[in-house]
C-alpha cells in the first residue's frame, strides 16, 4: 500500500484558516457595547462607533429598519451589520442589529447620523434604551 503523506505547509494553512474563521465569528457574533466617560460605544467586528453622549440628538425605538443600500456588511440569519447608506437622504447609517425581529434602537447624533442597533436580550436592549434615554435628558436639561 503506497500512502502519499500530506505536506506540513498545507496542515498549517489549513489550521490558520480555521482559527482566523473562528476568530472572525467570535467578533461578530454579538454586539459589544459600553457606556464609560461620557461616551457611548459599540462595535462588532471590524464595525465600531464611539459617540459622545453630548452630542446625542435623538433616541427611539423601531420595529424595522428602513430601506438601505448596503456599502459593506451582512446579513445572516437574523443579524444585519454593517454601513448602509439611507436611501432617501444619501447619508452613511451604522447597523448593529442582533435580532432582526426585535425592536431596534434608533440613535441620531451630530444632526443626521443614524445608528441602528439591537443585542440579542431584549432586555438588554430597553436597559440601554432607558439609560441612554436619561442621558439625553440630562443633556437636555442642562444650560448650554
Amino acid at each position: 500500500m503506497n500512502r502519499k503523506k500530506r505536506h506540513w505547509l498545507w496542515n498549517i494553512l489549513i489550521v490558520l484558516t480555521l482559527v482566523a474563521c473562528t476568530l472572525a465569528f467570535v467578533a461578530h457574533y454579538k454586539n459589544w457595547q459600553k457606556i464609560e466617560e461620557g461616551e457611548f460605544s459599540i462595535f462588532s467586528g471590524i464595525y465600531r462607533q464611539k459617540i459622545s453622549l453630548a452630542d446625542m440628538d435623538s433616541i427611539m425605538l423601531v420595529d424595522k429598519l428602513p430601506e438601505m443600500e448596503r456599502s459593506s456588511g451582512f446579513s445572516w440569519m437574523a443579524k444585519e451589520k454593517g454601513v448602509f447608506k439611507d436611501s432617501i437622504t444619501q447619508t452613511k447609517v451604522y447597523v448593529f442589529v442582533d435580532d432582526l425581529r426585535q425592536q431596534k434602537i434608533r440613535l441620531v447624533h451630530h444632526d443626521s447620523l443614524k445608528i441602528y442597533f439591537n443585542l440579542q436580550d431584549s432586555l438588554e436592549t430597553q436597559k440601554i434604551y432607558t439609560i441612554l434615554q436619561s442621558e439625553l435628558m440630562d443633556n437636555l436639561k442642562e444650560p448650554n
